[in-house]
């Protein structure tokens, strides 16, 4: 096969049709990616922990009894709120350091049934509570397009370990756009599915309310197929659907004449201050789908300037009530910003949780309504690119605010709702780095929106060079 480098870029169906033909061994893959994780970790700082004596142990039973499926063999990294029997969920912090899982998170039975070889931990903002990834104790992830910037977060490791080449894709989990930001600011796909359609049981909670399960990968066929793996109800889990698994991966090709689907384009908030090279990058996403014969509609949506304090709303309160056991005890081992944050969680009362929960319902209402009229929304991912490390707060367009609100701006809202919503690349900005436009379907909705972010994703015009690292 191709010299390692090239293999470190492969996707997921590239490197399963690689290991079906022959061309490279799971043993083989699996030292690839450990080798370039073991060259490229103390740049990128993607992972937390590394189990190169247990990944290569995986690859050599798995050698002995080969197996099938397009995951067999299949390197991937876990956000490290996720847990892996045996080894240590940290959640990035002074806190968790010693805390050793003594089971499986369902979705890593899932991964495992399904032959792929868990590579290790990857980096996060501790806790998961905030956008940036920075993260005092254990470093900060970057960004492969300049090392000089944010890979975005929370799940800033797992963005990194993709776009670095150093996991051909990773699980991570989105609250507020923990996923769906990093994707977009890394030039990476960003999927999360519907609240509740991937289990959550044995991930550490920051907000149940809020908390989804999501996939970033090089593609939106490698999300369709992982999510097939991953959406399986878990009885176990109150929060899993019931609902049966969709076939997602038949579904991605099955778009291309778009005559008599419709695109709706929110303007009010989401095309507002807006970097203008993102905001053309979106248009030309709409443009191309008209092109395709699908008929753009301008949708209101309902008014969004207090979403982020109804989310917070939510969060803090559900952070505080699962932290109290060791914040009583070990307030000192936690970074200041969460400790700020599980303070102002103290001040909301009861009466502000219920009335925002109560418009938790009332926006999830309204969107299923709008998304009776159109197939999917089309939104900016974010409003910025990926910003400096250490910046604190960003200008857009006449709007001054806080560095992480600007990444989370557009893809919060999706949270409260409950939606399926996808970032996927839509150029590059002429400051070199990656732009992402948002995808947003109807509740359970996985299939469609996957076939149309497909269309998008595979189109030449939106296609974004490899980072070049050294």
């Amino acid at each position: 096969m191709s010299d390692a480098t090239e293999v470190c870029w492969l996707t997921v169906r590239q490197l399963s049709r690689a290991l079906v033909n022959g061309e490279i061994s799971i043993h083989d893959l699996v030292n690839v990616f450990l080798a370039r994780a073991a060259e490229f970790n103390p740049a990128s700082k993607a992972f937390i922990d590394v189990y190169a004596d247990s990944a290569r142990a995986h690859a050599s039973t798995l050698a002995e009894k080969p197996g099938s499926g397009m995951l067999y063999g299949i390197p991937y990294g876990l956000k490290d709120l996720i847990d892996i029997k045996g080894h240590r969920t940290s959640a990035g912090s002074a806190v968790f350091a010693d805390n050793i899982a003594s089971d499986d998170a369902h979705v890593v039975s899932q991964l495992t049934a399904a032959g792929a070889v868990c590579l290790g931990k990857l980096n996060l903002h501790e806790f998961a509570y905030g956008a940036t990834g920075e993260n005092t104790r254990y470093g900060t992830a970057v960004n492969a397009y300049d090392s000089s910037r944010l890979a975005g977060g929370s799940s800033s490791g797992s963005a990194a370990a993709v776009a670095w080449g150093l996991s051909p894709f990773a699980l991570g989990t989105d609250t507020g756009g923990s996923v769906r930001s990093p994707a977009a600011l890394s030039g990476l796909v960003g999927l999360k599915p519907t609240y509740g359609r991937i289990s959550m049981r044995g991930v550490t909670p920051y907000s149940w309310s809020l908390d989804h399960l999501g996939i970033l990968s090089r593609d939106v066929r490698d999300c369709a197929l992982i999510l097939q793996t991953l959406a399986e109800p878990d009885l176990a889990d109150p929060g899993s659907t019931n609902r049966p698994t969709d076939q997602y991966l038949p579904e991605v090709d099955s778009l291309e004449d778009l005559t008599g689907r419709n695109i709706g384009v929110p303007r009010q908030f989401f095309y507002e201050h807006v970097d203008p090279e993102i905001l053309s990058a979106t248009e030309r996403v709409i443009s191309f789908l008209e092109k395709k014969g699908a008929t753009v509609r301008e949708v209101e949506t309902p008014d969004l300037n207090f979403s982020r304090t109804v989310s917070l709303t939510i969060q803090m309160p559900e952070a505080l009530s699962f932290h109290m056991p060791w914040l009583e005890k070990r307030a000192g081992d936690y970074g200041e910003d969460f400790r700020t944050g599980l303070a102002l969680g103290q001040q909301i009362l009861a009466e502000h949780y219920v009335r925002a929960k109560r418009l938790m319902t009332h926006y999830r209402t309204q969107i299923d309504d709008v998304l009776e009229t159109v197939d999917i929304l089309v939104t900016p991912s974010t409003p910025i690119v990926a910003p400096k490390v250490g910046a604190v707060e960003v200008e857009t367009e006449g709007l001054t605010e806080p560095v992480g609100n600007a990444m989370m701006r557009f893809t919060n809202f999706f949270n409260t709702t409950g939606h399926p919503a996808i970032s996927i690349p839509s150029g590059m900005h002429s400051l070199g780095l990656p732009m992402g436009v948002q995808l947003v379907g109807k509740a359970f909705g996985e299939a469609s929106l996957l076939a149309f972010a497909h269309l998008i994703n595979s189109h030449r015009q939106f296609k974004l060079p490899l980072p070049k690292i050294n």
